[in-house]
């Protein structure tokens, strides 16, 4: 039978304690991923409409105006989810960090690592908030195809044609 030294077999621990928030920390990733994304399509909508913007009729500005001022509150949002996502992030990778050293140091840190995951769990659930109001806004902004009014619509006076279900 092999036996581990003491110690060895403390360290297993902390890895095995430290796994959990590194899945975590992957999770953040991915979830930075697909708001960056988001963000560098409501960048190059924006950027579109801006190019429209110059060859405009007054009532075409109009609409083009409206519909940046929707694209501006969407990269709010996104930008406020991604801030928050990245602090989630920080917060986790803190956590990883003072496991090891408060086994390597033999400090017990274990309230402000508990502390630092709970912040971790709620800057991550005001991200997902922050992304779920941007989802709401850009599935709002849509009439799909005139079958149902969308938030310019109703704010330009109901312009689009509206089928009755």
């Amino acid at each position: 039978m092999i036996t581990t030294a003491p110690h060895v077999a403390n360290l297993a621990q902390v890895i095995q304690l430290a796994v959990a928030p590194v899945f975590l920390l992957a999770g953040v990733g991915t979830t930075l991923n697909v708001l960056a994304t988001r963000v560098g399509r409501i960048i190059d909508r924006a950027r579109l409409m801006e190019d429209r913007l110059l060859h405009a009729t007054p009532e075409q500005a109009e609409e083009l105006h409206e519909r940046l001022r929707v694209l501006s509150r969407r990269a709010t949002l996104i930008n406020r989810a991604i801030g928050l996502s990245v602090m989630c992030g920080l917060l986790v990778s803190l956590v990883v960090a003072a496991l090891f050293v408060s086994y390597s140091l033999s400090i017990d840190l274990a309230t402000p690592i508990a502390i630092a995951f709970v912040l971790a769990l709620l800057t991550l659930a005001a991200g997902l908030v922050y992304f779920l109001r941007e989802v709401i806004l850009a599935t709002n902004s849509l009439s799909f195809g005139g079958l149902r009014p969308s938030v310019m619509d109703k704010a330009i006076g109901g312009k689009s044609p509206v089928a009755k279900e």
